[in-house]
């Protein structure tokens, strides 16, 4: 199964599919792939508002989308038709739209979207056998530095190493946020400008991350006041819970892939590289590794899985939440 990665290079290199199914939760590469497939498609003609239909999956019907999709475009050489939240679509519309997939029109671009589809249902069988679907899975942290450098090289600035691993610990692995800080970023330095460290940390709003890697290291420790201590001065900064559960999981598996990259036998830089983490935290990382057995980072993982059902959906103060979590992390470690 083909990742969005690689329908955006073929876009860029002007290659343009009649049909692209479109899956996943990264919608900011989602996004990404639609405008440039709108662009390749009927681009700022003149006459494009005539050739470009829009569709709502829980609104309208798969025959509805065939039929637009089989117009003659006007005064164009191409249509443009897309569907979002096909996944909401009822009745035989996948199976209408899986029929269109075995002779799509070649005078249309139709680009279908969906956070999740059925592997087994007869849309998603016909996007595989027609190999139109791209899935948008969620970016490993390196990708997401990667991602960072390329979208500012693309708005014309420089990106340091050291700025973007500040911009990612600043915003974590949500693309769309991302997306939003380097937008602020652009603006901030001026056109042309380098991005450094200094301008992420005026512009973004920076979450304490040594902070929460000195709560990560009190859980490995046991040490419940520590741990509690770290908890709540994140809290009072008045860091969202959810959030500080994002970026401590996150942390916690980075640990979790530096153990197993040690165990490989690979020395600390090295296993740091493969554990996404900046060279400065191969000496810290390494030891984090070495106090969490395996079985702990179990416990750990099966703990913030819960906690973040609770945040979400429990009618308990988060900050209660959060704190019962600490404690139980010092308790799985």
């Amino acid at each position: 199964m083909a990742e969005i990665q690689d329908v955006l290079r073929e876009l860029e290199s002007g290659k343009v599919r009649p049909v692209l199914v479109l899956v996943g939760t990264e919608t900011l590469l989602i996004e990404r792939a639609v405008a440039a497939a709108k662009a390749a498609t009927v681009g700022d003609q003149a006459v494009a508002g005539f050739n470009e239909d829009l569709f709502q999956g829980d609104q309208t019907e798969g025959q509805t989308v065939a039929n637009a999709a089989r117009t003659m475009p006007m005064m164009a050489d191409k249509r443009f038709v897309l569907v979002r939240r096909v996944d909401k679509m009822k009745g035989d519309s996948h199976a209408v739209l899986a029929d269109y997939l075995k002779n799509p029109a070649p005078e249309a671009c139709v680009v279908l979207v969906a956070k999740k589809l059925d592997g087994n249902g007869k849309l998603s069988r016909a996007a595989k056998k027609a190999g139109c679907r791209f899935d948008a899975k969620p970016l490993k942290m390196g990708a997401v530095r990667q991602l960072a450098v390329s979208e500012a090289k693309a708005k014309g600035h420089q990106l340091p190493s050291d700025a973007a691993h500040a911009l990612i610990d600043a915003v974590g692995e949500d693309l769309s946020a991302m997306g939003d800080a380097l937008e602020r970023l652009s603006l901030y330095v001026g056109p042309g400008q380098r991005i450094d460290l200094a301008a992420v940390e005026a512009t973004v709003s920076r979450l304490r991350v040594d902070t929460v890697w000195a709560l990560v290291d009190a859980i490995s420790l046991r040490d419940t006041r520590k741990a509690t201590a770290a908890a709540t001065s994140l809290l009072a900064g008045r860091e969202p819970p959810l959030r500080i559960l994002a970026l401590v999981s996150r942390q916690l598996r980075v640990v979790a892939r530096m153990r197993g990259a040690l165990a490989q036998g690979m020395d600390g830089k090295e296993a740091t590289k493969v554990a996404g983490a900046p060279p400065f935290k191969a000496r810290a990382l390494t030891e984090a590794a070495r106090r969490f057995k395996l079985a702990d980072l179990e416990r750990a993982f099966a703990a913030l899985a819960e906690t973040d059902l609770l945040l979400k959906g429990s009618k308990e103060p988060d900050d209660v939440v959060l704190q019962r979590l600490v404690l139980d992390l010092c308790r799985a470690a």
